[in-house]
Parts: C-alpha cells; sequence; structure tokens
C-alpha cells in the first residue's frame, strides 16, 4: 500500500517541463513517481531519460507506444514521427535497452484509490484511444478482461486531464507534461486517498528557449514553439482524435 502517487505521463523529451514537475513539493514527498509512458520522444530525450534514471526506486516505469516506437526506429523501423526518429538516434544503447524492457502496466496498492492499474493508453493497447467523453460501450470494450478488483485505471495518451467514473470504476488522466493540449504549463496527477489534478506553471518563454538552444533537432524551436505554448486546444483534439474512438 502507498499512500502519495505523483503521475507523470507523455513528458516527450521536455527537460525544463519535467524539472518544473519534480521541483513540485508534493511530488517531491510523494511516496512514488509512476511515469504512464511518452518519456522520451522529443527534443531532449537522453536528458528526461538520464534525470528520471537518477531517482532510482522513487520512479515507476511504464512504457507508451512512442517510446515502443523510439526501439523500433533504433532497429530500423522509422517512426512517422521526425521527432521520434531523431530522437532515437540520441540514445545510448543503455537507454534504448531500458525502454524496450518498460512494462505495458503496472498495479499499485493506494491509500483510499484500492487497486490501481497505470498503463498508457488502455490497459490492453499502447496506442488505443479512449477520451473524457467516450460512450460507455467504448469504455466496456477497452476494459473488457480487467480484473474486478481494479477499482481505478489510470491512463495518458490523449494528453488532456480528466476524472471520470466508468461503470463505478474511476478513470484518470493525468494530461502531459512536455505536450499539453488545452492550455500550457505541464499537467500531472497526485494520486491518495483522493485525486488531484494539478497543473505546474512555468517560463515558457524561457523553457523553449532553453530548448531550442539546447537541442540539437533541427527544428526545436519551432516544436517548442508548438508543443510548450499549447497551441492545440483541447476542442482540437478531441475532434482529432474522435474518429480513432469509434465515433
Amino acid at each position: 500500500m502507498v499512500n502519495r502517487v505523483a503521475v507523470l505521463s507523455d513528458i516527450h523529451g521536455v527537460l525544463p517541463a519535467l524539472e518544473a514537475v519534480l521541483a513540485e513539493p508534493d511530488v517531491v514527498a510523494a511516496d512514488l513517481i509512476v511515469l504512464t509512458g511518452d518519456i522520451a520522444a522529443g527534443p531532449q530525450p537522453v536528458e528526461v531519460l538520464d534525470l528520471l534514471a537518477s531517482l532510482g526506486d522513487r520512479v515507476c516505469w511504464v512504457g507508451g507506444n512512442a517510446d515502443r516506437e523510439l526501439v523500433e526506429a533504433r532497429a530500423g523501423r522509422p517512426a512517422s514521427i521526425e521527432v521520434s526518429n531523431w530522437a532515437a538516434g540520441q540514445l545510448r544503447d543503455d537507454q534504448v535497452a531500458r525502454l524496450a524492457a518498460l512494462p505495458a502496466t503496472a498495479t499499485l496498492e493506494i491509500d483510499g484509490l484500492g487497486r490501481t492499474l497505470f498503463c498508457h493508453a488502455t490497459p490492453r493497447d499502447d496506442e488505443e484511444v479512449v477520451l473524457v467523453d467516450s460512450r460507455l460501450a467504448r469504455w466496456a470494450e477497452v476494459f473488457d478482461g480487467l480484473p474486478a478488483e481494479v477499482a481505478t485505471v489510470v491512463c495518458g495518451h490523449t494528453h488532456m486531464p480528466y476524472a471520470r467514473l466508468v461503470d463505478r470504476r474511476l478513470v484518470v488522466n493525468p494530461g502531459s507534461i512536455g505536450m499539453p493540449y488545452g492550455g500550457a504549463g505541464a499537467w500531472w496527477a497526485l494520486l491518495g486517498p483522493g485525486v488531484q489534478l494539478r497543473r505546474t506553471a512555468f517560463d515558457v518563454d524561457a523553457a523553449c528557449a532553453r530548448v531550442a538552444a539546447e537541442s540539437s533537432f533541427p527544428d526545436a524551436a519551432a516544436w517548442a514553439d508548438e508543443y510548450l505554448r499549447s497551441q492545440h486546444s483541447d476542442v482540437d483534439a478531441l475532434i482529432a482524435f474522435g474518429p480513432r474512438d469509434g465515433r
């Protein structure tokens, strides 16, 4: 049983945003930090992985589709996203091995929330889409086979924070650290005994300038301007993702 868990999802290789969240007092005081995937696919992959690895056993790692795609790109199967192919080429062999070994899920007993399953997209697939307004039949489909004793599911992937009930089961998405849709800042969640959806503000101008200066990704400045400034709204994202949840 753990009392307090900080959930960080979809960091996407953005070091200044990650540093800002890790400096939060409630993250420092948490019993555990859980990563729910898409950790390194972005402009500062090596630095982000090294910082998280330095935290040792305080971090529980779960893999996402972008982490898998980095490993695949390193093995000669390019990703469809330019920054992922670039990031794959930056990683050290030990970092590729770490990403290749990431589990698809992790389960913890959390005070007040019961048995809690962490995944990237859904418990059965690392790139399946479910949204805050997905219909109940869709949720039943993606939760098919999930043990009844799992009281809470924590997922990422869609970069938009929410908490909702699905047939008595609590579902939480912490939002994204490095590529938020709907508002600038680094979005995360604090679990136990309840759920707090949190946003860490940081100097976005300074962060964009730092990514542009420190990353060798050719389009680092434009990438940071698009994603750290959250130029895609939650409405944009829901419209884009909606067809992928079967609606």
